[in-house]
C-alpha cells in the first residue's frame, strides 16, 4: 500500500520495474466475463451443428448395436464420439483461447513474465494463505466473489422460477426437442449471468487499476533519488553545464572579434561570419540563440564588427551550418552581397578587391 507521503505518479522506470516483478493492473473477472460472452456468441452460431452431432453420437451409442463388454463400449464411444465432438467444439475452444489472449494482452500488454511462475513454498502454507485471504486487497476480492455468487444465485433462481412449468414438462417431450428447449433455457440463463458478470468485472478492473496506480506512487525524494541514479548527481551535471557554457563563451569572445559581419534574426539568433582570402568560402565562426545571441551582439558592438539583420539567412545558417564549417554554396551570393556592403561601409573596398569572392551556384535565399 502506498505510504502517506507518496503522492507523485510513478515514473516510467518504476512502472517497468513493477511489470518485471509481475505487479500489473489486471482483472481476472473481466477476462472470465469476456470469455463467457465470446463462448456464448460462438455457440449461438454452432448450436444447430452441435445438437445434430450430439444426436448422431447418442443414436450410435444407444442404438440397437450390442457391445460385448464395458471396455468395448468405452472404446467405441471414444471412436464414435470424440471426432464428432472435437469438430463441434474446436471452433468454440479456439475462439475462446484467442479471446483470452487478446483480453489479457489489452489489460497488461503482450509481455511474458516468468517470475510469477516461479514456485514459492510460502504460498503452500495454509495458515499464511488464510491470513492473505483477509489481508490487503484480498478482502476486496473476497467481497467481490461473494457478491458474484449472490448475483448468480439470484439470476438462476429467477430464471428457473419463470420457466419452472416448462422445465417440468421436458420429461414428456421426445429427444431432441426436449434437449433443444433445455439448451435454450440454459443459454438465456448464461447470457444474463454473463452480462451481470461483465458489469461487475468492469467495476473490478477499475478498482484494480486505481489500486495499482496507488500502490506504485512515489514520494518526491524517491523521484529525486531515481533521477540521481539514472542521470548522475545533479550537482555534477550542473557543473558540467557551467563548464560547457564557459567554453562556449570563451570561444565566442575569441572568434567574434575576428568576424567580418554578424547576421541576426534580429534578436533571437546571431551568426558570426568570416571570409579569409586563403579560404574557398566564408565560414561560420560563432553562432547562438537567446542569451548567446545577445552576447555575440555585445561583443560585436564592442569590437566594431558590423551587424546586419537578415532573418531568412540567419535562420537557415543557424539550422544547417555548424560552428567552424563553411557556408553551403546556395548562400554564396547573399553572403557576398552582405560582405561587399560591409567592406564598402568600413572603407575596405580597395583592400578587399583582390580577395576571391565565392561565386553563386544557386538562387540567393529569399
Amino acid at each position: 500500500m502506498a505510504e502517506p507521503d507518496k503522492t507523485e505518479p510513478a515514473t516510467p522506470k518504476r512502472r517497468t520495474e513493477a511489470r518485471e516483478n509481475g505487479h500489473i493492473a489486471k482483472s481476472q473477472d473481466l477476462t472470465s466475463a469476456v470469455l463467457l460472452i465470446v463462448g456464448l456468441l460462438v455457440l449461438s452460431y454452432t448450436a444447430h451443428s452441435f445438437v445434430q452431432s450430439l444426436a448422431d453420437v447418442l443414436r450410435a451409442l444407444l442404438g440397437t448395436q450390442y457391445w460385448g463388454n464395458p471396455r468395448e463400449l468405452l472404446d467405441n464411444s471414444l471412436r464414435i464420439g470424440a471426432p464428432q465432438m472435437f469438430k463441434v467444439l474446436a471452433p468454440v475452444l479456439l475462439t475462446v483461447a484467442a479471446a483470452a489472449f487478446l483480453v489479457t494482452g489489452l489489460q497488461v500488454g503482450f509481455h511474458l513474465n516468468l517470475k510469477r511462475l516461479a514456485p514459492s513454498l510460502s504460498k503452500l502454507n495454509p495458515i499464511q494463505g488464510l491470513g492473505r485471504l483477509f489481508a490487503g486487497q484480498n478482502w476486496m476480492q473476497l467481497v467481490m466473489n461473494l457478491l458474484k455468487l449472490l448475483i448468480i444465485a439470484a439470476i438462476a433462481y429467477n430464471e428457473i422460477r419463470n420457466n419452472f412449468s416448462l422445465i417440468l414438462s421436458l420429461a414428456g417431450i421426445d429427444f431432441p426437442q426436449n434437449f433443444t428447449i433445455a439448451a435454450g433455457i440454459i443459454y438465456n440463463l448464461a447470457w444474463r449471468i454473463a452480462l451481470a458478470l461483465l458489469i461487475l468485472a468492469a467495476a473490478d478492473w477499475i478498482y484494480h487499476k486505481w489500486k495499482f496506480e496507488k500502490d506504485i506512487r512515489m514520494s518526491k525524494q524517491e523521484i529525486k533519488d531515481e533521477a540521481r541514479n539514472m542521470e548522475g548527481d545533479q550537482a555534477i551535471k550542473g557543473r558540467r553545464r557551467q563548464l560547457a557554457r564557459k567554453m562556449i563563451l570563451q570561444r565566442i569572445h575569441r572568434d567574434v572579434p575576428t568576424a567580418d559581419v554578424i547576421v541576426t534574426n534580429p534578436t533571437e539568433l546571431a551568426i558570426a561570419i568570416r571570409y579569409d582570402q586563403d579560404e574557398s568560402a566564408p565560414k561560420v565562426v560563432a553562432k547562438g540563440a537567446g542569451f548567446l545571441a545577445q552576447r555575440i551582439r555585445q561583443i560585436a558592438i564592442a569590437n566594431g564588427v558590423p551587424i546586419i539583420e537578415r532573418k531568412p539567412l540567419a535562420q537557415a545558417l543557424y539550422k544547417t551550418v555548424d560552428v567552424g564549417q563553411q557556408v553551403p554554396p546556395e548562400f554564396y551570393q547573399t553572403i557576398a552581397e552582405i560582405l561587399a556592403y560591409v567592406y564598402e561601409l568600413a572603407g575596405k573596398g580597395l583592400r578587399r578587391k583582390t580577395a576571391r569572392t565565392p561565386e553563386p551556384e544557386t538562387e540567393p535565399v529569399a
